[in-house]
């Protein structure tokens, strides 16, 4: 099988591509190779066909026999101010809307994200499952972190998100892809073609871009300590979070490829590890993996965050017959 892979020189794009090709697909690559996502990534590669998603010509060279389409380029992060927004929004959503309106494949796989949920599921002993909205910000500035029930506004239980869960998405990337999706099932439904959007948890592992301000907290916990200063921690370290490894990721994008779903549809999979694990562990055990110090609590917090988004992936186990290997201490352990 021939399939391009947009993003594909990049994180999560070098290791889809190593399985691929481990597998015997003849992978193409299609990459912008920009300065913000690749501060260490050059061409030379000749797999690499450097151009931007938003290129009508560069997409339709790269799509060339292609018989299947992994995208994942895509400006990633929470953002570093609302001047960002114009550039998530044509990196993301015009560069998907191109590539969907260049592809002539039966099968797209889209990177979309667990954002697209905000919160994810709660549970209120009186009302039963609730969606908790945006948290208010004079709870946030007295360091009452916890969402509250709508109604009655007491503490919530926070649970496993599953795929039926209503999109909520709270800040621009999480829009972006919320969006991404909506196109994908406007194009399978006018091809007939079959769509599987992927939505990656929190994605570690080698490779991790760390010198940029849109890596997400693992990389920014690691890239800390190898500059000698301690991981800071938001809020009170309690976040709740779902770390999956960039090696299951591949995996499973791999799998979602060699298996179409439902044509003329979109279906959504979670790929998370299965593993609760709050944002102070993680701080906690990449500090001590690289002997590096504790790590520092501020209280703080970004408007664009939320409190607990952790999934159930059993959907994909079905669906894929794909489930997470890498346990948290052997994966940071690769970064060690």
């Amino acid at each position: 099988m021939r399939v391009l892979v947009t993003g594909g020189a990049g994180f999560i794009g070098r290791e889809v591509v190593q399985v691929l090709e481990q597998r015997g697909d003849d992978v193409v690559v299609l990459d912008s190779l920009r300065s913000d996502v690749h501060r260490h990534v050059s061409g030379g590669d000749e797999r690499v066909i450097v151009g931007d998603v938003r290129h009508p010509a560069a997409v339709r060279s790269a799509l060339l026999g292609c018989d299947a389409v992994v995208h994942l380029a895509a400006k990633v992060g929470l953002g570093v101010s609302l001047d960002d927004i114009d550039d998530y929004v044509s990196s993301n959503d015009l560069g998907t809307a191109v590539l969907l309106r260049t592809a002539k494949v039966p099968h797209i796989v889209y990177a979309s994200s667990m954002v697209v949920y905000g919160e994810g599921r709660y549970d209120c002993l009186e009302h039963g499952q609730v969606a908790p909205p945006p948290r208010r910000l004079d709870d946030l500035d007295r360091g009452l972190f916890e969402p509250r029930c709508p109604q009655c506004r007491a503490p919530l239980t926070p649970g496993l998100v599953t795929e039926d869960a209503r999109l909520d998405p709270r800040n621009v990337y999480a829009a972006t892809k919320a969006h991404g999706e909506a196109l994908l099932g406007a194009w399978a439904r006018q091809t007939g073609g079959s769509a599987t959007a992927l939505r990656f948890h929190n994605v570690y592992g080698p490779g991790m871009p760390r010198d940029t301000p849109y890596a997400g907290v693992a990389a920014l916990f690691r890239a800390a300590v190898e500059q000698g200063e301690a991981p800071t921690v938001l809020e009170d370290g309690e976040q709740r979070r779902d770390f999956v490894h960039v090696t299951d990721v591949a995996r499973a994008v791999a799998a979602a490829v060699s298996v179409p779903q439902v044509a003329g549809g979109v279906t959504p999979l979670n790929v998370g590890s299965g593993v609760v694990t709050t944002v102070g562990e993680m701080a906690r055990t990449t500090s001590k993996l690289l002997a590096g110090p504790e790590p520092v609590v501020t209280g703080g917090y970004r408007l664009g965050d939320v409190r607990h988004v952790t999934a159930s992936s059993d959907a994909a186990e079905r669906a894929l017959g794909w489930r997470a290997r890498v346990g948290l201490a052997e994966g940071l352990a690769t970064l060690a």
